[in-house]
């Protein structure tokens, strides 16, 4: 019982993380028709940017107050830094690499997003050598507590209620703003909704930054419970967090948080299978699960069917 209880609970708390990045991706494909396959690199550079800015603001601050309590201040303001820039790679990745080929076959997005994901993985790899690098524990979160007889820490219990609460947020944003009505309009038809007045170019934008910052979000959570980062530590989350968008049906955000959910379920259960290797299977389960799902209902759980107009 303890050992289904904790296998519970981490699925759901990973299938938080999952859907935090899961959400970028459906977003960004609502309205661009753009699988973002930068997106999952985006989260592992939210992941460096946690650890290089707090051991730098650790240095600075030391000087000014003690080292006890330079590191207390430096993770709330690294935390925040790591929010900004994330916000700010989404920004820019959507302007130089998406923006100029808006009016280009959907092909060559694909591939620049290719190309904006290797550069990163490349540009993580010449930062850190390729070393493994070691996530700070954040206050409270990395805390662990008795639950079933079994510890657990706190990033754990708080991964779905947070992920809950920005998912009504979002929604909120998405339904009662003047941006979210934009969003809405330009996902069910991009070229009437910019012959309307609608700023495009603006509404993508803030699709780009919110994806972002969620994936910011996601990385403290999934980093806090996997603290070991290297330069492709991204690949995995992302396709796993692609899978759960596709599986919900991709362009349904509440399809893509409940796709994350049951995937994150799903492939912890699949790790205390009584059978030697079972952990190797992982991967490959959410995949398989990913056919099955497509075989019978290619539109993913909650995909709406749609017509080409020929």
């Amino acid at each position: 019982m303890e050992l289904l209880i904790s296998t519970l609970l981490f699925g759901i708390s990973v299938g938080g993380q999952y859907a935090l990045i899961a959400i970028g991706y459906t977003m960004v494909y609502g309205i661009l028709r753009l699988i973002n396959f930068a997106h999952g690199d985006v989260f592992m550079v939210a992941g460096l940017i946690g650890i290089y800015s707090t051991s730098l603001l650790t240095a600075l601050l030391s000087n000014i107050m003690g080292a006890e309590a330079a590191a207390m201040a430096a993770v709330p303001l690294s935390l925040l830094l790591v929010l900004v820039l994330t916000v700010a790679l989404g920004f820019c990745i959507e302007r130089v690499a998406y923006k100029p080929l808006r009016s280009a076959p959907r092909m060559s997005v694909m591939i620049s997003a290719i190309g904006v994901s290797y550069l990163l993985q490349n540009t993580a790899t010449y930062i850190t050598a390729a070393q493994p690098t070691n996530y700070p524990p954040l206050p409270f979160l990395g805390d662990t507590v008795e639950i079933a007889g079994t510890s657990i820490k706190w990033v754990v219990l708080v991964t779905p209620f947070l992920v809950l609460a920005l998912v009504i947020v979002l929604t909120q944003l998405i339904n009662h703003t003047k941006i979210g009505m934009a969003m809405r309009a330009v996902a069910k038809d991009f070229e009437t909704s910019q012959l309307m007045g609608i700023k495009i170019n603006s509404v993508i934008s803030m699709t780009f930054v919110i994806g972002s910052a969620l994936a910011a979000v996601g990385s403290m959570l999934y980093f806090t419970t996997y603290p070991t980062i290297v330069p492709t530590s991204g690949a995995m989350p992302g396709l796993k967090a692609f899978v759960a968008a596709v599986f919900g049906g991709i362009g349904s955000i509440p399809g893509a948080v409940i796709g994350a959910f049951l995937i994150g379920i799903c492939e912890n259960f699949v790790k205390i299978l009584p059978f030697e290797g079972a952990t190797t299977f992982v991967d490959a389960f959410t995949f398989a699960l990913l056919i099955i799902i497509l075989v019978f209902k290619p539109t993913g759980l909650f995909g709406e069917k749609a017509t080409d107009k020929v």
